[in-house]
């Protein structure tokens, strides 16, 4: 007996699901992690997803708008800060998951700000920022200084932490022990006692400044916000 998959020429293939929007958006996010933003484009895109270029078209009319929804992938990682929180502890986790999220995606950093048409997420995440900085007595115009001052921190330093020679601190201490071998010690004395004294030492760690000099910015919006109350 004929199987009933096998009529008019042989067995029937499975239809292949149509590519999800959510799918394509990890694909797109998964190719910028991997190779870099400047590799993600749609051939590649539906090349990844195993899918025609067209197909893609269905959900995205353009690249902008798969980079708009890449944004807005991220921003969803940012801890945004809930009405009625304390504005310090609650900036201080919406900067540590900004951080987070930018080493795991760190094609975001020059992209985030970049989008002329924000999603709901990216906008409610801006309102939920400037909505605690308000309601903590943040005049509008320090508020705008606050929310510069404190993304400028985050941006750069990641971009700093991203570009570093070395990881761990001991790929530091090798490092640095070089740097001193092949310099004149009384010719940059600052320099050598700020490596010897710091970055040689156990248990160094760049990516513990982060919390040191958030720390500073923090204290620094405080004194400010302090002194306009008075």
């Amino acid at each position: 007996m004929a199987k009933a998959n096998s009529s008019r020429g042989g067995p029937r293939r499975a239809r292949k699901a149509p590519v999800t929007r959510e799918a394509a958006l990890k694909a797109a996010v998964r190719i910028a992690d991997t190779d870099g933003l400047e590799e993600l484009s749609m051939r590649r895109l539906a090349r990844e997803l195993g899918c025609e270029a067209m197909s893609l078209y269905h959900h995205f009319a353009h690249k902008d708008a798969i980079l708009d929804g890449m944004v807005e992938h991220v921003f969803e990682q940012f801890d945004a800060p809930h009405s009625g929180s304390q504005w310090r502890p609650a900036l201080r986790e919406r900067m540590h998951s900004m951080r987070r999220a930018l080493l795991r995606h760190p094609w975001a950093v020059r992209l985030l700000d970049s989008r002329t048409t924000p999603s709901m997420v990216t906008l409610a995440h801006h309102d939920a920022v400037l909505g605690v900085l308000r309601a903590a007595g943040f005049s509008v115009q320090l508020s705008a200084v606050a929310y510069a001052l404190l993304d400028s921190f985050v941006y750069g330093f990641v971009m700093t932490e991203l570009s570093l020679p070395f990881r761990t601190g001991a790929e530091a201490r090798r490092l640095a022990k070089s740097m001193l071998a092949h310099s004149a010690g009384e010719q940059f004395p600052h320099l050598r006692e700020f490596t010897q004294v710091h970055v040689m030492q156990p248990g160094y760690s760049f990516a513990a400044e982060f919390d040191r000099a958030l720390e500073l910015v923090l204290d620094a919006l405080e004194l400010r916000r302090a002194s306009q109350a008075r």
